[in-house]
């Protein structure tokens, strides 16, 4: 096909190679003698097979193992310089996604099987999110697979995103997204958003201890300003609501702290509930990483246990500003609207002391969840 159409192509396949049986109890040989890797490929116009890259981070593959070693796989082209690869989950750890940032890759594809997970991971979502945090362009190719909740690919730039999101009813099908965009520059050391992280003393200020297992429990920021506990993603965030049209809000868990000014924009005569949450700890459940996250979402009724539940539509526009004081520099930004559209945030402040800020206004349908979602990559768990 490669060759046929002079174009490089990279597709995801099963690789068997064979290994040495195993010689001591550290050996990840299987018993027949064989690893099967869950494997990208990259053939160039010519037909050439150039590059292979093995997922590291496995997401309930059984069938598949894990290799000895992460690894850190480019090629080159002669018409857009160089790609990084990596797979589905590995696109939550800094191997091998933040390693390929670190060492100036600019242009990541991304092959995956991605189950939507709202509010904060849904597919186009998230692939938006880490082109804007990382200052890359992504190629992320999703299945379309109902059951599983599988849809939503796109081409994102820093600057631009094409994209499709599949909705409920629509037929099961693929989509050929082509879109024209520029060559990104390497990243110079110091360019990129892969700056060295604070210290575990650093990080346990920041509401964090460094195995993740004593965060301070949440506070509420004063008696006017009442805080609850509702699990999103099954993590239990601190929210508060947003009772009036207007107004500013402050939520902490621990010592880390989310900032909000907003104003709502109701369409006719909806009644939709908004709360803004914050939270700093483990992510245990479909994996382990240290998170810490501000959000701002419309909850799923007018009960504050709705809080933090999938939405997918939403008819209250919302200008707002959203800050936190990160202990990390890796902080991916997203504005989701109603039927999975994604806006384009008016303005991204990021300082050295670790603060993000992100505004917007003038949306073009109703707020489903505006996130800043923070990765504490050094505080996660070490990889037996």
């Amino acid at each position: 096909m490669a060759r046929r159409h002079n174009l490089y192509l990279v597709a995801n396949m099963p690789d068997h190679q064979p290994c040495p049986l195993k010689t001591s109890p550290s050996s990840s040989c299987p018993f027949d003698g064989h690893w099967q890797f869950n494997t990208n490929v990259v053939f160039r116009s010519d037909g050439q097979l150039v590059a292979r890259y093995h997922k590291l981070n496995l997401y309930y593959e059984q069938e598949f193992d894990t290799p000895p070693q992460p690894e850190i796989i480019t090629f080159d082209t002669p018409f857009a310089g160089r790609f990084g690869l990596l797979v589905c989950f590995d696109i939550l750890f800094h191997e091998p996604t933040i390693s390929l940032v670190e060492r100036g890759v600019r242009q990541l594809i991304f092959p995956t099987a991605w189950m939507n997970a709202l509010p904060l991971l849904d597919s186009v979502q998230f692939q938006r999110a880490l082109s804007l945090g990382a200052n890359v362009t992504l190629l992320a190719a999703n299945l379309r697979f109902n059951q599983q909740r599988m849809t939503g690919s796109g081409i994102y730039t820093p600057f631009s995103a094409t994209y499709h999101h599949a909705r409920k009813g629509d037929l099961e099908e693929g989509r050929l997204l082509v879109a024209r965009i520029p060559v990104l520059d390497p990243l110079w050391v110091g360019q990129s958003m892969a700056t060295e992280e604070p210290s575990s003393s650093q990080a346990t200020d920041s509401g964090h201890c460094h195995q993740g297992s004593c965060f301070q429990p949440p506070t509420p920021v004063s008696p006017s300003t009442p805080t609850f506990i509702s699990y999103m993603q099954r993590d239990p965030y601190t929210f508060v609501l947003l009772n009036e049209t207007e107004g500013k809000l402050n939520v902490c868990y621990g010592t880390f702290c989310c900032h909000l000014q907003y104003r709502q924009l109701p369409e006719g005569n909806s009644k939709e509930l908004y709360a803004l949450g914050a939270f700093a700890g483990t992510h245990k459940v479909n994996g382990s990483y240290v998170l810490q996250v501000c959000a701002l979402v419309r909850c799923a009724g007018l009960e504050t246990s709705s809080c933090g539940q999938e939405v997918e539509e939403a008819e209250t526009k919302m200008d707002f500003l959203l800050e936190g004081k990160f202990g990390t520099r890796y902080v991916y930004p997203s504005v989701l609207a109603s039927h999975m559209v994604l806006e384009q945030p008016e303005h991204l402040e990021k300082t050295a002391d670790g603060r993000m800020t992100m505004k917007h206004s003038n949306m073009t349908g109703g707020l489903v969840t505006a996130c800043l979602y923070g990765r504490m990559y050094h505080l996660d768990p070490k990889r037996p």
